[in-house]
């Protein structure tokens, strides 16, 4: 899958794995992603997380037939960080037909805990014209 183009280009995150039981993406702790007292943004977080639970619930779908939304996002930020790289391991917690809710563990380098997410996703069918 290619994303140019879109919130993962404009962040810098990268796809280092896609499966459809466990997203892997990265994203620099950076001057795109840092709040203005310097450290990393509970935002781009929840980006983060939300990207990495969407491109798994695409994995899952047959996405000439459906559109993955989401629905609901909770994030909770467990430790700061001002510089280099974050890891977003996604895996579905509930893989339904109407909808998904994956939980993304967002990891430093020392795979220490930054933020713990659960995503709620729809799965939308398209219109057929």
């Amino acid at each position: 899958m290619e994303f140019n183009q879109t919130l993962m280009e404009a962040l810098g995150i990268k796809t280092i794995s896609l499966d459809k039981n466990l997203v892997i993406l990265t994203m620099p702790v950076d001057g795109r992603t840092r709040q203005p007292a310097g450290y990393l943004h509970g935002g781009a977080s929840v980006a983060l997380a939300e990207t990495a639970a969407s491109i798994g619930a695409m994995a899952n779908i047959d996405t000439e037939q459906s559109n993955v939304f989401g629905m609901e996002i909770n994030a909770n930020h467990i430790k700061s960080k001002r510089d280099g790289m974050v890891t977003a391991l996604a895996k579905p917690i509930h893989l339904g037909k109407t909808s998904m809710v994956w939980e993304i563990q967002i990891v430093d380098e020392a795979e220490k805990l930054i933020c713990i997410s659960r995503c709620t996703l729809g799965i939308v069918r398209k219109k057929q014209s």
